[in-house]
């Protein structure tokens, strides 16, 4: 019996455990025979695979649950930010790692970490299974990993979410079709003794720095330093959004007038109403009043080895 060794290790011939959670809907144009594909580029002398395909949305939370008590070494996420949310959330707080292999639309999370966007770049990833632990956050005890937000940026995410296009257009396209006619919300803001009343476009809670698309809401948002960067938008004019969207793809929203940034660890939001939440991607509704915290440092997640002082 060889020293260092789990149970799980020894029953399985030394070799560690992969479970690769694929979302059937993600990537269906890009990945041909992806089962073969991901058997054929995971080192079969280190890792016995096994692969399941999500049948509806919270199954791949309860999937990946089942599989870090099971003690599973690394939990694959196949997917974008929707799937990967759902099989982070199931692995928060457990000592399996979270692999991705980015098949979405935005993919802000995978591209805030640096993970590959080809199909054996990501695998190759995995295989050398180099990760750090991050910070999650929750929003009325519903887990997020890279961002959420409230006001226009949630209603733009309910619907992309029931539209049949996908892709950076189409997002834009949205928010073309609803900008003139939305108008700003007002908010309350509780951070610790500080009260802050508000009208917004939108606000943001970032864990990672973007929406997707490599457009950074947050430029110097932190996975790993305890907070959220906390975007708050104002409307700016018709004439101003050419400069607002450069401003968001050069990384540099937080020059802008209309943005205040600001960092908590904790704080509750009130709204004349509940309404829909943008939660890494996933538009779901809440009550007016939320509450939203850091859970520090409660993921491990597969990154290249050069952005771990990064993130």
């Amino acid at each position: 019996m060889e020293k260092g060794q789990t149970d799980r290790e020894r029953v399985k011939g030394g070799k560690k455990s992969i479970l690769f959670i694929i979302n059937p809907i993600s990537g269906k144009r890009r990945f041909k025979n992806l089962q073969e594909k991901i058997k054929a580029g995971i080192d079969s002398g280190k890792y016995n695979i096994d692969i399941i395909h999500t049948e509806s949305s919270g199954h791949a939370t309860l999937l990946a649950q089942e599989a870090a008590h099971a003690k599973t070494d690394i939990v694959v996420a196949f997917g974008g930010d929707g799937t990967i949310n759902e099989v982070a959330s199931g692995l928060i707080g457990s000592n399996s790692l979270l692999g991705i292999i980015p098949a979405g639309s935005g993919n802000g999370l995978a591209r805030h970490l640096g993970i590959p966007f080809s199909l054996p770049g990501a695998l190759k990833l995995i295989n050398k299974a180099e990760y750090k632990q991050i910070d999650t956050a929750t929003i009325n005890g519903k887990s997020f990993i890279s961002i959420a937000g409230m006001g226009f940026d949630a209603l733009i995410a309910k619907k992309f979410a029931s539209g049949n296009e996908r892709g950076f257009a189409a997002y834009m396209l949205h928010i073309a079709n609803s900008f003139l006619s939305y108008k700003p919300k007002r908010y309350t803001l509780k951070i610790g003794t500080t009260t802050l009343n508000t009208k917004a476009l939108f606000i943001s809670f970032a864990n990672s720095n973007q929406f997707g698309y490599n457009t950074q809401i947050a430029p110097n948002a932190k996975l790993t330093d305890g907070k959220l960067d906390v975007c708050i938008v104002q409307k700016p004019k018709l004439f101003e959004i050419p400069l607002i969207t450069n401003l968001l793809l050069l990384r540099m929203i937080d020059k802008s007038p209309h943005v205040n940034i600001f960092p908590a660890n904790e704080l509750w939001v009130e709204r004349k109403k509940g309404k829909y939440v943008n939660i890494d991607g996933e538009a779901v509704r809440m009550k007016k009043r939320v509450h939203i915290k850091v859970v520090p440092l409660s993921l491990k997640v597969i990154i290249p080895q050069h952005v771990k002082k990064e993130i």
